[in-house]
């Protein structure tokens, strides 16, 4: 009888690792929330965008709203195009404004939402217009290094 009783518990410890090794998997990939509800696609040309990658969050007021669906290059624009899966109950001006924004200092990327005053709303297939590319903070930090530099030559 013993040996049942431990073949079971190591059964049931065994079950739960798999359970959680799986839980970690999803949340590395960005993947542990998914959503069913409908959605459309929206697209956004960007000059640089950074670190952002497929599946970051997009967010409207700190709300997640939807989830980058994929990235790509426009060979005409010589830009990034990222489409975006928005959940359909959320709805936008057409002249809202999307931004690649970081949490918190060194945080992950994701794309911000700032809603237009436009009555006329994003369709499933429309591109935004107005988007603001990642800051780099490579870039930051030489504009800031040449700045300084420039202005010591002058004294």
């Amino acid at each position: 009888m013993t040996r049942d009783k431990t073949d079971f518990w190591v059964g049931l410890f065994v079950l739960l690792g798999a359970i959680a090794l799986i839980f970690l998997a999803l949340r590395a990939g960005n993947m542990s929330s998914f959503s069913f509800a409908p959605t459309y696609q929206v697209q956004a040309h960007f000059d640089n965008l950074g670190g952002l990658k497929v599946r970051a969050p997009v967010k409207s007021s700190g709300v997640v709203v939807g989830r980058v669906a994929s990235i790509g290059f426009d060979n005409e624009r010589f830009q990034a195009v990222v489409t975006l899966d928005l959940e359909s109950r959320y709805q936008f001006p057409s002249d809202s404004s999307v931004s690649i924004l970081t949490s918190g200092l060194l945080g992950e990327q994701y794309i911000g939402i700032t809603p237009g005053g436009e009555d006329k709303m994003l369709a499933d297939g429309s591109t935004v217009q107005y988007t603001q590319s990642a800051v780099v903070l490579e870039e930051l930090i030489s504009k800031f290094l040449y700045s300084s530099a420039g202005s010591q030559d002058q004294q």
